[in-house]
This record gives structure tokens, sequence and C-alpha cells, in this order.
């Protein structure tokens, strides 16, 4: 208690503050780096077994009950033995049989070096080639366009399908090497043409070995 210059009494307070809580502890040091590191390994080993061999392992399985052929790559057999897969595009020069599209894969349908040739629509080796591919089929054929898909390969160069065109374009020498009527053989391209799947994905194909096989089954 004091006076103040007017006379007028003044009082003071001490005011001390206590808590009931109890006090707060600080929080725990960092245990180190080291649990960061077997975090990530126990992660990396778990999501490669999950991941990496669990999941291909069960899809591969799925696929081998419902779609055993697909998965076992699609192969055709002849006489008990694998001649080729449907996935794949082989080479056929004689006249007899229908032609697949060029390939640039390795030096020519290689299934270890798909892939297609890299060259720009200005590299005069691209233009020399296709030049020449499409002077060769007009005077096979003379007096009708030559299908695109005939003189120009595709991504991985093993592309088994040609256009219905690419076929129908290459049925007057099929018929004549193997003497057999042109209409004939047009109608075995219309039997073997796939359609667009679901109607509205991709595009109508013809398989060439398929339709190879087709006429070498002919006369038996």
């Amino acid at each position: 208690m004091g006076f103040s210059p007017s006379g007028k009494v003044s009082r003071r307070f001490t005011v001390h503050s206590t808590s009931t809580l109890p006090p707060v502890s600080a929080p725990p040091a960092a245990t180190g780096t080291h649990s960061v590191w077997k975090t990530s390994i126990r992660f990396t080993i778990v999501t490669t077994i999950l991941l990496g061999l669990g999941y291909p392992l069960l899809v591969t399985g799925i696929a081998g009950v419902l779609f055993p052929r697909k998965a076992a790559g699609s192969l055709i057999l002849k006489d008990g033995q694998v001649i080729g897969s449907e996935l794949l595009a082989q080479s056929f020069t004689s006249d007899k049989y229908f032609h697949p599209r060029p390939s640039a894969a390795g030096n020519g349908y290689d299934a270890t070096s798909s892939g297609g040739s890299d060259l720009a629509q200005s590299s005069k080796a691209l233009v020399d080639r296709l030049q020449a591919s499409i002077d060769k089929l007009s005077a096979e054929n003379p007096g009708h366009p030559v299908p695109i898909d005939l003189v120009t390969t595709s991504g991985s160069g093993l592309d088994p399908d040609i256009t219905p065109d690419a076929a129908y374009f290459q049925a007057p020498r099929v018929a004549k090497a193997r003497g057999i009527g042109e209409d004939r053989i047009r109608a075995l391209i219309d039997q073997n043409t796939t359609g667009r799947q679901l109607s509205v994905l991709g595009e109508r194909r013809v398989n060439v070995l398929d339709l190879n096989l087709v006429l070498d089954n002919m006369g038996k």
C-alpha cells in the first residue's frame, strides 16, 4: 500500500501464477537416419515381391486359364509344328503368297530387333526406297493405285496384318501363280478379313500368315 501524490491511497497486488498441469516434455530426439534406410529397404523388398513377382504371376495365371492360346503367344501349328504366331509378321517372297508390309526390324521381320527405320520424311534413303517399292508394285498390277501399307513399314516392323485393299491388290498375282480364279482369291480375302474391335476400334485387317495357310490348304 502506498500514497499517491494526490494523497489517495493506492494498492498494489502481486499475483503469483501456479499451474496444476504436468510439465510438457520435449519431443523425443530423432533416432537417426538408419530408420529411414530400413523403411526404404523394406518397402523396396515388399513392392518388388508384390508388383514385380506376385502381380505378373497372378495375371499370367488368370490369362492362362481364361485365354490359354493367346497367353501362349497365339502360336500357329501345322502338322504339329509351330510355324509362327498370329502376332508376328513373316517374310513371304513367292508370287504364290500374299506379302506383308515391309519391315525395318533388323534385317527384316526380326522379332529380336523390333523397331522402325527412324528415317525422316525428308530422308533421301526413305524417299528412294518408297519410290522403288511403288515402281515395282505398279508394274505388278498396272493401272491400280498402290496401297500405302505395302510400301511403308510399321512402327514395330512386325505388323502381321495388311489392309483389305493391300490384299485385293495382290490377288491377281496370287491367282495367276496358283492357277486359281481371281474371284475365288477375293472371296478368301473377304472370309479372312477381321472387322473393327467393338465395331469402332482399329481398322479392318487381314492376317497374312492365316490367309497364306488357307491358300495352302485349298488343295487338300
